[in-house]
């Protein structure tokens, strides 16, 4: 989960893991005051500093670990490693706050890392409709974007859905490009 700051990170890691996430969660201080704009986020007095972790079951077999990056732009040589081997992306946007989202759906987007764009509903509403949502952050219309409340479980839930979903779209794209191309045995040259 990555975006900018104060979009609600944290609160979704929170609200989807099962186990008591890890937090990385840090006091603002006067120190910051030049660099992190609290005043964007009326009420906000921590901060991620490194990042947060929860851990998802969807069966016996399958465990999804839940990374949620820090928002500011001094800790974006995090978002590398966080990154590396995920199978997608959920990129959460406050919708009051554009701007702060151009990074992280850029980062994305260069990485070629599936995503889906999620506009927290702050106060239960999202202020514009996400058709201009998408033309203000110049998503690309095979990008998702969704509405979500980073409160809500069954919200939180839905939109890690939709990111396994982009996730396995692409990775049936580039199985069927490997066979069309020969490189990749099909099912019948793997015995089954």
């Amino acid at each position: 989960m990555a975006g900018g700051f104060g979009v609600g990170k944290t609160t979704a890691v929170t609200t989807i893991s099962e186990i008591a996430p890890l937090t990385t969660e840090a006091q603002m201080t006067s120190a910051g005051a030049g660099v992190d704009n609290g005043s964007l986020v009326p009420g906000k007095s921590t901060t991620t500093v490194a990042m947060d972790f929860g851990r998802i079951t969807i069966d016996e077999s399958v465990k999804l670990y839940i990374f949620g990056t820090p928002g500011q732009d001094r800790f974006g040589f995090m978002w590398r490693d966080l990154a590396h081997g995920a199978l997608g992306a959920l990129v959460i946007v406050d919708d009051r706050r554009l701007d702060d989202s151009f990074s992280a759906v850029d980062y994305f987007e260069g990485m070629g890392l599936p995503f889906v764009v999620a506009v927290n509903r702050f106060d239960g509403v999202v202020e514009h409709d996400l058709a201009t949502i998408r033309w203000a952050l110049a998503v690309a219309p095979a990008v998702k974007v969704i509405e979500f409340d980073a409160r809500r479980f069954l919200s939180v839930r839905d939109a890690v859905l939709a990111v396994l979903e982009e996730a396995l779209v692409r990775a049936r794209a580039r199985r069927a490009a490997r066979q069309a191309s020969g490189a990749w045995p099909g099912p019948a040259d793997e015995g089954g």
